[in-house]
């Protein structure tokens, strides 16, 4: 799934976690984060990008178990055993500060994405996609979902009807690509809090018609199998899970459409390219943002 960043507006006692790993490593470790704290955010550690400082914050003493499990399930996977660190953080005034960090991010020639605390208003120029500062936090800020919005913009003069965003997350790709081309989009994630928070961003930015937000689990959702085939795919998830849902994504895309993936480093691109390669889709386009890179592929005619 795309990476998610949840907030509380209401925290109590809240503590930042930190740990730090090689930059091969950052998906699997902010993924185990994702799943139990309220932000998560990726610093450089060293000029050469090799090392990421991953830091998490969550209320102290919520979903500890959830959260070693997640850890271990992970340095199991990668044989790193980076140490977690803690501190705590004053609650109070946390939310001001987390607006804060959230200034507007301007991605492309198209998107302004921004939180509920800023009420100026964008350049006629720029799309609006308007999050929640404590809800989202970082969202539009991540290479990742940066990536995926520029090559939105790119290959919008296809006019593509039949839009699929799997592993949506916060929605904010699904928003865009419905502002945009004014089509509806269904949006799938396999955790429900992310389906009810994109339900919410959805109708926070008067988007709610045009997103029909689902919980499932990826190409098995009975609402993806009955609306395919589509003519365009996002799916900003993980390297791996991209890598086995190849075959998947390539039988539900029309002849002619178009993939967005993302959620991969640059170094595991070409492992992400061979294997939808390998079921007949061509590469049309790599971008890049940082450490982070996203595919564009097409399906021959």
């Amino acid at each position: 799934m795309a990476p998610t960043h949840v907030g509380s507006r209401h925290a109590r006692a809240l503590e930042t976690l930190s740990i730090v790993v090689e930059e091969i490593h950052v998906p699997l470790f902010e993924q185990a984060l994702l799943g139990v704290c309220d932000t998560v955010g990726m610093f450089e550690e060293d000029d050469e990008q090799r090392y990421w400082r991953l830091e998490a914050v969550k209320e102290k003493g919520r979903n500890e178990e959830e959260l070693d499990n997640a850890l271990a399930l992970v340095r199991a996977m990668t044989g790193v055993d980076a140490p977690l660190h803690r501190q705590n953080t004053e609650a109070e005034g946390w939310l001001a500060r987390t607006q804060e960090a959230f200034p507007p991010q301007y991605v492309g020639r198209r998107f302004c994405i921004r939180g509920t605390h800023l009420k100026e208003t964008s350049p006629s120029n720029r799309l609006d996609i308007i999050l929640d500062a404590g809800i989202a936090f970082g969202s539009g800020e991540h290479g990742s979902t940066r990536g995926c919005l520029r090559a939105l913009e790119q290959i919008a003069h296809r006019r593509p009807r039949h839009i699929l965003d799997m592993g949506c997350g916060s929605g904010i790709l699904a928003m865009a690509a419905a502002r945009l081309l004014h089509r509806p989009v269904l949006a799938v994630d396999i955790e429900p809090w992310s389906v009810r928070v994109a339900a919410s961003n959805a109708r926070l930015n008067r988007l709610g018609p045009l997103l029909d937000c689902r919980f499932g689990n990826g190409w098995h959702t009975e609402a993806v199998r009955r609306n395919a085939p589509y003519d365009l795919v996002f799916a900003n998830i993980l390297a791996r899970p991209l890598c086995r849902m190849a075959k998947d994504l390539a039988r539900n895309l029309q002849a002619g459409g178009t993939a967005i993936l993302a959620g991969l480093l640059n170094t595991q691109a070409r492992m992400v390219l061979v294997a939808h390669q390998r079921q007949g889709l061509i590469l049309e386009k790599q971008l890049r943002e940082g450490p982070w890179s996203t595919l564009i592929l097409r399906k021959p005619i």
